[in-house]
This record gives structure tokens, sequence and C-alpha cells, in this order.
């Protein structure tokens, strides 16, 4: 298998980094601390960096069309214009439950999940919303809702609910997810998965929580690449970089007695692939 060394892109200490998203027309990357309600960017040119607050726990935020922001948060699904100012898309508070992870959809809709604090098998959603605020619930027994990707010819969609140990599969067809089923299994001591990516040959990239690593699988299900790193939560990973060849992969520090100094970092694989390119949510 191929040999990778990776760099740290961020040195930083985030409780649950995630969602690494290159955000292709300001040039930067995306990515979040969860429960430090935290949006960071970098610049990977410049070296710029920024960070902003969020006023509740984030589980992910997306670039939209003409600008600003889409963010997955706890209470619901939240606007930032190009001019920062923040207004809600859509609201629906759950006691005890918060959002994860989310992705775009071919068609521009941000596909969003969430879940319970306590992790409780079903409580967690995934839902589909558009433009307007609509929101569609399209799986209801979700324990963590996590990585969500589709193919280069977006006939397939990617999806993960972590405390199963699988990445499913569905047709995509006309906006829509049908016909579940498993694409690949994880052994006993390999982690959980979390957080993925498609490639452009449409090989999926997967973030393994508490396995220190991120392997690649191709589109028949056959591991052929194994990314091993230095801290066990692992939690996404995306490329990024202006010709999308780095391979960005956020960490977490939460539950780790001592953690390695890069646990919480954003780190990178440079010259790892070919990522494709991410659409913007179109609202």
């Amino acid at each position: 298998m191929t040999a990778y060394a990776y760099e740290v892109a961020v040195r930083a200490e985030a409780t649950l980094g995630e969602g690494p998203t290159w955000d292709a027309a300001a040039g930067r990357l995306i990515w979040i601390d969860i429960l430090g309600s935290r949006v960071f960017t970098y610049d990977p040119v410049s070296g710029r960096r920024t960070s902003r607050t969020t006023e509740q726990h984030v589980g992910a935020v997306k670039p939209r069309v003409g600008g600003g922001l889409v963010l997955n948060l706890r209470d619901g699904v939240g606007l930032v214009d190009p001019d920062d100012t923040f207004r809600w898309l859509h609201r629906e508070p759950v006691a005890g439950r918060r959002a994860n992870d989310a992705a775009v959809a071919p068609d521009g809709s941000l596909w969003a999940g969430t879940m319970r604090y306590d992790e409780a098998p079903g409580g967690g959603t995934l839902s589909r919303l558009t433009a307007d605020g609509t929101a569609e619930v399209i799986l209801s027994d979700v324990a963590v809702s996590n990585g969500t990707g589709w193919s280069p010819d977006g006939r397939l969609m990617y999806y993960v609910d972590s405390p199963t140990r699988r990445v499913d599969v569905f047709d995509f067809v006309d906006g829509r997810a049908a016909n579940r089923r498993p694409f690949v299994s994880l052994e006993d001591g390999a982690g959980f998965p979390d957080g993925l990516t498609v490639d452009a040959d449409g090989c999926v990239w997967v973030a393994l929580w508490d396995g220190s690593a991120v392997r690649r699988y191709t589109p028949d299900g056959h591991l052929d690449r194994v990314v091993p790193l230095p801290t066990p939560r692992v939690t996404a990973c995306a490329f990024g970089g202006p010709d999308l060849t780095d391979l960005y992969i956020t960490t977490a520090r939460t539950g780790l007695m001592s953690p390695h100094p890069t646990a919480g970092s954003l780190l990178v694989i440079p010259n790892a692939g070919k990522g494709l390119p991410q659409p913007p949510f179109a609202g």
C-alpha cells in the first residue's frame, strides 16, 4: 500500500474537530470544533486563519452559492449571509439532541444529520433541506449520523451511522436515496467509521474514530490504502487546496486521558490523490 506522511496544517486543541470542507470560491478550508462551538478557516496559500464562535454546538458548516455559510446547529440549520448576519433557515430544537455531520448533494440540497448527546440508538436523524427551508426526514432511526458523500457521477450516496461500524451505500436518483445496503463493514479493533469523502476515482476515504487512521476503499469495497495517524480519534477528511490534491484530516481530544500533541489539530497529507469539487448549498 502507498506510504503517507502527515503534516500539521493547523496546530490546535479542538475538543471535537470535525467537518473539513474546501471552499473553492474563497480558496480556503473550513473546519469546526463541535463541542467548542467554533468555526475555523485556513488558507493554505497565505497561511491566513480565522475563528468565530457560534452560540450553540455546531455539527457542520458548508459554503453557500453566492457567499456566506450554512450551519448545522444544535437547534436546526442556520445561514450566515455574506454581510455576516445570521438567520435561521429551519429551526427544530429537540431536548438532548444536537447536530452532527452534514453534506451538500449534487443538486445543492443539504443532507444534515443529528444525534443525541448520549448517543442513544434511534435518537438521531438524517434530513434533506432545500433553499426554502423545507426539511424532509430521510432516516429517522439513527444513532450517530456521520459521513455522507456522492460518487463522481452522482448516482450513489455513501452514508455512515457510526455505531453500525459500516459504510452503507444508496442508489441516488432525482435527489432521492433508495436501496440501502452495506458497502464496507469494519473489523473488530479497527475503530468506528466517522466522516468520509469520495475522490475523483470514485474511491471512498473514511476517517476512523478510535482507529488512528484514514482508509481508502475502491468502488467495489476493496481496502487499498491506509493512512496511519498518531492520534486515535480521527473524525473526518476532505480534499482541498487549489488542485484538490491534499487530504485534510480533522481530529479530536475529547475523552483522551493523555492526548497526543496532534490531537485536536488539522492535519494534511499533501498529494494524497484527487478530490471532487464540492457543490455549495443552493440557499
